[in-house]
């Protein structure tokens, strides 16, 4: 079993779910006692949201790539960045490290392409929405049209993450916030939403929407751990 790298703590609340879908894939996938082989490196958010906001993302990608280091030192096969608004950086995390990146926006398009969806919806941070990182990856390697939440929308789902799920609080109001804007996105033609930041199915799930929902902590630990166990 190869051992799997997790750049974590962005934030620890969503790292969690990170640290129970690897092992518990790797238990489905072995039965009895096994667990998946991890190395995490868990960052202070604090310091990584500081640097967000001030645009400061040279910064922030190579104290993740530092951190990125470390793992392969320690002995880690591959590496997770355990965020989806953290890959703006990934460039400057692989040239950091032999060892490979499992990148979060490539699991979640192969699969939305394996169900035959063509356009999708896109909730995340501000930095994921907006800027082209995430949304031109999806639409250049998998031909995907990704539409957005209007401005206000983006702002409401952004707040919720920042002010509320990373601090571990789960409010009703804010998951009908959220349904709200997923639906309107499916009246404007998405047939699926991914769930383009990882905390944001602590708030909402399959359970809760008729719209498909595409969560991306689930899909990056679902292929880490087919990695782990590739012959």
């Amino acid at each position: 079993m190869r051992c799997i790298g997790v750049l974590g703590g962005m934030s620890w609340e969503s790292t969690v779910s990170y640290y129970q879908a690897l092992n518990r894939g790797v238990r489905a996938r072995l039965g009895g006692l096994h667990s998946a082989r991890v190395l995490l490196h868990s960052v202070d958010f604090a310091e990584i949201e500081r640097l967000q906001v001030a645009g400061q993302w040279d910064a922030a990608g190579l104290a993740l790539a530092e951190a990125a280091r470390s793992l392969e030192l320690g002995g880690a096969d591959f590496l997770l960045i355990a965020t989806n608004t953290m890959h703006k950086v990934a460039g400057v995390i692989e040239a950091a490290v032999a060892i490979p990146l499992l990148h979060i926006t490539d699991a979640t398009g192969e699969r939305l392409v394996a169900d035959g969806v063509r356009k999708v919806g896109l909730l995340g941070t501000r930095f994921t929405m907006e800027q082209d990182f995430y949304r031109e990856r999806l639409t250049e390697r998998f031909g995907l049209e990704v539409l957005v939440p209007d401005e206000v929308g983006r702002e409401r789902v952004h707040r919720i993450i920042y002010d509320e799920l990373c601090l571990g609080q789960v409010h009703e109001a804010s998951r009908q916030a959220y349904l709200d804007i997923i639906a309107q996105l499916a009246k404007e033609g998405a047939e699926a939403v991914i769930l383009g930041c990882t905390e944001i199915a602590l708030l909402i799930g399959e359970c809760h929407s008729a719209v498909p929902l595409y969560d991306t902590t689930t899909l990056h630990a679902e292929a880490a751990v087919v990695r782990a166990l590739a012959d």
